[in-house]
């Protein structure tokens, strides 16, 4: 493991940037675990899991509007913009498999994203179909037919969403450069699959601050912030 690099994100033909709440910190939008973190200030049981949605759909909505009114504030950030333009000269095939449900990786110009935990901007029927929303507040929480829109949101106790676990594995097990971005490393089974790129034989890179409970399987650790660490990685395209 090393702390300075020399690797280039020209260099790789299947680079897949593996991204976290801490990416979207400089955006403005709070992480979710730490100082000043959501969960440090909301009890997830009375507004992100099934069992509060089912009894209070209402205030459960109310917590999310709060967000979507803060998100729909904030822009990408350079390093979302970074990311998006490291496909741009068709040189290489860029994957994003991202926890963040802020939809800011799509609004830098990213084209292939996979939300592991879903959209802050999608809603779900009881059904399992979907649509696309961006009222902020969000005033309509049912649909016609009678039924609670919910958030499409992997809540506390929710499964990841299988055609998204499966894109993402097929993805992790053909890159041959993975960066990790901003990630905690805690929240399972996500943390798992920087662990299934390595195996499959890709170069892996980890950009945070701070050390994760992961750092040691990573063959690059860089120490500093996504913006910082993206002008390095693109140098030379």
């Amino acid at each position: 493991m090393s702390q300075n690099t020399d690797v280039r994100i020209k260099d790789f033909k299947r680079v897949l940037f593996f991204t976290g709440a801490g990416l979207s910190a400089a955006s403005g939008i709070p992480t979710y675990r730490g100082k000043g973190g959501t969960w440090s200030q909301y009890n997830w049981q009375e507004c992100a899991c099934q069992e509060a949605f089912d009894k209070e759909p209402e205030r459960v909505w109310e917590f999310h509007n709060v967000r979507r009114t803060a998100v729909a504030g904030c822009e990408p950030n350079d390093a979302h913009r970074a990311i998006a333009r490291c496909g741009e000269d068709g040189q290489r095939r860029v994957t994003v498999v991202t926890q963040n449900i802020d939809g800011l990786h799509q609004k830098a110009g990213s084209k292939e994203v996979i939300e592991l935990h879903g959209s802050l901007w999608r809603l779900r029927a009881p059904d399992g179909s979907t649509v696309e929303n961006f009222d902020v507040p969000l005033t309509a929480l049912r649909a016609p037919a009678g039924h609670w829109w919910r958030p499409d949101i992997t809540w506390f106790g929710d499964a990841l969403n299988e055609k998204a676990i499966q894109m993402a594995a097929a993805a992790l097990t053909t890159c041959d450069l993975l960066v990790s971005i901003g990630t905690s490393a805690v929240v399972y089974p996500a943390a798992q699959m920087p662990v299934v790129a390595k195996q499959a034989g890709a170069t892996l890179v980890e950009v945070n601050p701070e050390a994760t409970p992961l750092s040691d399987i990573y063959d690059v650790t860089m120490r500093m912030t996504a913006e910082e660490a993206m002008k390095l990685l693109c140098e030379g395209l």
